[in-house]
């Protein structure tokens, strides 16, 4: 019998990625601050207040696509995942795996981009390291960072604070980020201006922390889209989540790129977009302190956490029915972060 070996499916942020996850390394590495299962680790330093640390590694192919590049997604990234349970993001690593052969003036153009990023996101850069491997063993260039945030008093977001009435925002629409980078692989033998909503979104919530002290879970959709971390919210706070079809934003080229290749948006990668799940009193005013954030125009609410079935998300199609949206299944495609 042949030995099990890793397959691009368990790198899918689906339901492989979270059977590895928890059949190999919490089984193994578990800790009270590792189960948590969130964007970013959070805990106390003495008495003087809470930290949140995360860390995280980037292989998109192409290095450079529509609306980004690897530079701009290894900031945004990391910086997205801290401020998912609302910390202030301070200070970034960066590790570069360069491959024989890369040319210095793509990775001059790399660095100029990710300089960019932390300007905009308002963080440094403070540490750092450099590995060169033989060419064929990196596809060009890998990056990994790390990011250390500060989480503000009063503050407590995460994955298992779902309450039954939370309103389920979204920033905005769907499936962009995906669908360019496949574009860009010109496998699909059609033109698109699709590009990458690749975005640091730190801002937008320090704006929305303004506006409600009511903020009790975000996430941010990456691998496995918007289905995906939906079903992860409703598992760690042990509730259902029903979102509606049409409230559901996809911009129309993404439509029909999914369309005639044969996906379903709920599951393409985003890089510049978070769910919100508040309290229904507060949600109008914490959309309207997204609207007045560049990336948050489109801010809208797509459903409502309820009671039960525990677990399970629920989707009310445009026809009158309803669907269960499960975890993504295997992998649609790979390296597209």
């Amino acid at each position: 019998m042949p030995r099990a070996r890793v397959l691009l499916g368990h790198g899918s942020g689906g339901k492989l990625t979270h059977q590895l996850i928890e059949s190999l390394f919490l089984s193994q590495l578990a800790n009270p601050i590792l189960k948590a299962l969130d964007d970013s680790a959070v805990f106390s330093v003495d008495s003087r207040g809470r930290l949140a640390f995360t860390t995280d590694s980037y292989v998109v192919r192409p290095l450079f696509f529509p609306g980004g590049d690897i530079g701009r997604l290894a900031v945004c990234g990391t910086v997205n995942d801290l401020a998912m349970v609302g910390a202030t993001p301070l200070y970034l690593s960066a590790a570069f795996i360069l491959e024989e052969g890369l040319p210095l003036a793509d990775l001059r153009r790399i660095t100029a981009s990710l300089k960019g990023a932390a300007r905009e996101a308002g963080v440094k850069i403070v540490a750092g390291d450099t590995k060169v491997v033989e060419r064929g063993s990196a596809d060009g260039l890998f990056i990994n960072t790390a990011g250390l945030g500060l989480v503000p008093e009063g503050v407590d977001i995460s994955g298992s604070n779902a309450r039954p009435g939370d309103a389920v925002i979204l920033s905005g629409p769907i499936g962009n980020h995906g669908i360019s980078v496949l574009l860009e692989r010109q496998q699909m033998g059609f033109v698109s201006t699709v590009k990458s909503d690749v975005a640091p979104l730190n801002l937008l919530v320090a704006a929305m922390l303004q506006a409600s002290p009511n903020i009790h879970a975000l996430r941010d959709p990456t691998r496995g889209g918007l289905a995906t971390s939906l079903v992860e919210m409703a598992r760690q706070s042990g509730v259902a989540i029903r979102i509606h079809e049409g409230k559901v934003p996809v911009d129309e080229e993404v439509a029909a790129a999914c369309e005639i290749l044969g996906y379903d948006p709920l599951y393409v990668a985003n890089e510049g977009k978070l769910i919100a799940l508040v309290a229904p009193q507060d949600a109008p005013g914490v959309i309207r302190a997204m609207k007045k954030s560049p990336y948050g125009r489109q801010a809208t609410i797509i459903g409502e956490v309820l009671a039960e079935p525990r677990g399970k998300v629920l989707m009310a199609t445009r026809v009158g029915g309803t669907r269960i949206v499960d975890m993504l299944s295997g992998e649609q495609f790979p390296r597209i972060c």
